[in-house]
């Protein structure tokens, strides 16, 4: 039995997650089993609060997105972190593991279960019992989604679609995810399985377990060309499952996931590639993408991200491990490769040689990681970036609580790379705006971070984005590629698709969320969904 706990101060941490937005709720339950999710979800079905209006539900798992999507606005918060079990393995008819899991799975433990053969198997039937003692017979598996916070649960993971450094070769959550239950806003629930349930041109079919047939009319918009996790995913003639990842927890609450595993790569070397030039590195770019077969990540840091390294290897001891990085480099592109032999990765390290070369770059510029200790430092290089901002940003707030780092997630096709970051530094530099850059170059994927000193600084930099948003959306892009939407780039999707589409979304919503309560604010304003049965 799940209770619904009034909110009191011992519950505040739930008011915020890690893009530093903080909400404000009245209750909080923690469901542990879909029958919980169902529970609460009949409990609060079509309920009003003080101000008459239907009680906002936001859902949450480890809170770590950057989007402002698991901060309530007001109503109920429901917390699945405890919604964490492992629920069954089958081998499909291509020799795959699938592994079933609650939403509150996180995704270290997961890999790290994997990795030593300990998945928590208790109360699994005889089937899935015989497909574990063959998972571990055989060559080791593991989850390719790779966001840099690997202590994100599954579940939001797939709320909103996200990727990392690896989706450059295995794409984002959206492909490895193989079956879906869906809790609805009246504790309906609908089971949808990738390849047995699919539209009819742009309109969609549902039928739940608890006999209703939901008939859905999909938005009319084309989805751009590009890594996407901007609002509804929706095409002519779509596989039913991918509405529910990457909608932002405003569709139904995902109550269990079957994930497609991918065995080990047998030899996976990562190479540091740095250059004097952002043109140089750039450039490179281009030139490797079409040349190395087995790349699973292209990586970019820009000569500020570098900077930040630096001062933080020489000023703090928990930095120390970084490498010393020469004053002449001004870039870096990382490189990493999956292959199935050692013959396989030293081809592409001579194609990656000789693109070096031509592109401005040298071996004694490069580090290349062939061990488990040199492949650690090199993680440790990628991911002290954003947390050294982060560390920043949370010292300048001391002074100014009322700032934040501003992270964009835009993307654009392959030929307009050139375009964006040129974009990016001429406005930053109008604007007169601390700024550090890293992130996807290998999917046109770039996390400009903009540091603001002041609140002036903070009111510019959103204005910039907003330009942005508009930039990116002429190429032929996307606003959002990897965080989702939430409630902080609402905006930025509206510019992507226009008024017109979003009220397509929002009507999409009122279809299966008919008071408009799951996931209030993310995706567009309140008023745009509101409604009643």
């Amino acid at each position: 039995m799940v209770d619904v706990l009034p909110w009191t101060s011992e519950f505040d941490e739930y008011l915020r997650d890690e893009s530093r937005s903080t909400g404000d709720a009245d209750s909080i339950s923690f469901p542990r089993t879909e029958g919980d999710i169902r529970t609460v979800m009949r409990s609060l079905y079509g309920a009003t609060g003080p101000d008459g209006r239907p009680v906002p539900v936001t859902v949450q798992g480890a809170r770590t997105g950057l989007a402002a999507g698991a901060v309530p606005a007001g109503g109920h918060v429901m917390n699945l972190s405890r919604a964490n079990a492992y629920l069954g393995l089958r081998r499909d008819q291509t020799g795959s593991y699938l592994v079933r899991v609650q939403p509150g799975v996180v995704l270290a433990e997961l890999r790290r279960h994997l990795a030593r053969h300990t998945i928590p198997c208790a109360g699994w039937d005889a089937a899935s019992l015989a497909a574990l003692e063959e998972l571990y017979a055989g060559p080791e598996q593991f989850f390719p989604t790779d966001p840099t916070e690997t202590s994100a649960c599954i579940g939001g993971m797939a709320a909103c679609n996200a990727s990392g450094a690896r989706s450059y070769a295995y794409g984002p959550m959206r492909p490895h995810v193989a079956s879906l239950r869906v809790v609805l806003a009246d504790g309906d629930v609908v089971a949808l399985r990738r390849g047995e349930v699919f539209a009819r041109g742009r309109h969609l079919t549902l039928e739940t377990e608890g006999g209703r047939t939901i008939e859905l009319d999909l938005p009319t918009y084309t989805m751009p060309a590009t890594k996407n996790a901007s609002g509804y995913f929706v095409a002519d003639d779509m596989d039913a499952i991918d509405l529910f990842i990457g909608s932002d927890g405003t569709l139904g609450i995902i109550s269990e996931l079957e994930l497609i595993l991918s065995p080990v790569p047998q030899v996976s070397w990562g190479i540091n590639c740095f250059f004097g030039t952002e043109d140089d590195a750039i450039g490179f770019t281009c030139a490797v993408r079409p040349a190395l077969a087995h790349a699973c990540a292209l990586e970019y840091f820009d000569a500020a991200a570098l900077d930040i390294l630096r001062r933080q290897h020489e000023r703090s001891t928990a930095f120390s491990a970084l490498p010393a990085l020469d004053d002449a480099w001004g870039c870096c592109v990382y490189v990493e490769l999956a292959c199935d032999d050692e013959a396989e990765a030293l081809a592409d390290l001579v194609r990656l040689r000789d693109i070096l070369a031509a592109c401005g770059g040298s071996e004694d510029a490069t580090w290349v990681g062939r061990t488990d200790v040199d492949r650690e430092c090199q993680r440790f290089f990628r991911h002290a970036v954003p947390e050294s901002v982060n560390m920043l940003i949370d010292e300048r707030r001391r002074t100014d609580p009322t700032i934040t780092k501003l992270g964009s997630d835009m993307s654009v096709p392959d030929d307009r790379l050139r375009d964006v970051v040129r974009l990016y530094r001429e406005s930053l530099a109008a604007a007169g705006l601390e700024s550090a850059a890293w992130g996807h170059i290998g999917n046109n994927h770039l996390h400009v971070n903009v540091l603001p000193r002041d609140a002036a600084d903070y009111a510019a930099g959103k204005r910039l984005f907003q330009t942005w948003a508009r930039a990116v959306t002429d190429m032929g892009g996307a606003v959002s590629a990897e965080h989702g939407v939430g409630k902080l780039k609402r905006d930025f999707l509206a510019v992507m698709y226009g008024a017109d589409h979003i009220r397509e979304m929002a009507a999409l919503k009122r279809q299966l969320d008919p008071y408009g309560q799951l996931g209030q604010g993310n995706l567009f304003a309140v008023d745009t969904c509101e409604g009643g049965a």
